[in-house]
């Protein structure tokens, strides 16, 4: 990506003045999209494109479950060089065949690479019926997590509080908990389980509190994400999201912090590599 700052010099005697660009590149990470959905079917390449020209060096797929799974694996064996796909069942795609999901997602370890485990979690918003199911099938996959020693990426809408109960009875250390939607002192306690936080187009909205939430505990634990195609940040809001769009979260938190976007970029993208240690 390149940024361009402007430095106008006005001089006194003639009131002219002159414009001095400095530019230079830095690179960033989308740790959370699924532009593998249905919603890009029309434009798939073009929006990883678009995310190539806006400077989005890695595009980070978790996965949904079957039904999707191949349509994900496609698309990254197309672009090997810039997505990475991840394994697992989503929270809302837990049904009464969560056993055999899972063993679709254990058989697919074993014949892909893959780079983390997810997107998985409990999710209590859509629908709280399966809520037994998704807590064994969290439990699970924090065990697959475990055993191929690959990070877990978590999602934890209204359930932040049982997925810190799960993570105290199973631990593990490594992980992004994905959009997350808590406060300062859940923050720090994600991050003292050994998380880091994803931050998406939510810390764009105006009614967001999370700008509070992120000078408590800065950029050090936070990696940068924008769950395409849902969340769009602003000035994109009501669009459909897209990988592309996550410079629009990087310039809002660079803002939150002070600094410039590309310290925040090399810093997020510091995390990220290292929690997908496989991206170096």
């Amino acid at each position: 990506m390149v940024c361009a700052f402007f430095i106008i010099f006005v001089s006194a005697k003639s009131f002219s003045f002159q414009l001095i660009i400095f530019s230079f590149k830095f690179m960033y990470i989308d740790t959370h999209s699924h532009i593998y959905e249905e919603e890009f079917r029309e434009d798939r390449e073009a929006v990883v494109q678009r995310a190539r020209e806006a400077g989005v060096n890695y595009i980070v797929l978790p996965d949904i479950d079957s039904e999707s799974r191949n349509r994900m694996l496609d698309l990254a064996a197309r672009h090997p060089e810039m997505l990475f796909p991840l394994a697992g069942l989503h929270p809302t795609s837990v049904y009464e065949n969560y056993k055999t999901e899972l063993a679709q997602v254990e058989k697919a370890l074993g014949n892909h690479t893959f780079y983390g485990i997810g997107e998985c979690g409990i999710d209590l918003y859509w629908d709280k019926s399966y809520y037994r199911e998704q807590i064994k099938a969290f439990e699970h996959q924090l065990g697959i997590a475990k055993e191929t020693g690959l990070p877990v990426i978590i999602h934890s809408r209204d359930s932040l509080e049982v997925i810190f109960e799960v993570l105290k009875k199973h631990p593990y250390t490594r992980g992004i908990l994905h959009c997350f939607p808590g406060n300062a002192a859940e923050a720090r306690q994600a991050i003292d389980m050994g998380y880091l936080l994803g931050i998406g187009g939510v810390v764009t909205f105006k009614k967001s509190q999370m700008a509070d939430t992120l000078r408590e505990i800065g950029p050090a634990n936070i990696v940068l994400e924008t769950d395409s195609p849902y969340l769009t940040p602003v000035p994109n809001r009501g669009k459909r999201n897209e990988s592309a769009y996550v410079k629009d979260t990087l310039v809002k938190v660079a803002g939150i912090y002070g600094n410039s976007p590309e310290k925040v970029a090399q810093v997020t993208s510091d995390n990220a590599l290292k929690v997908f240690g496989m991206l170096k």
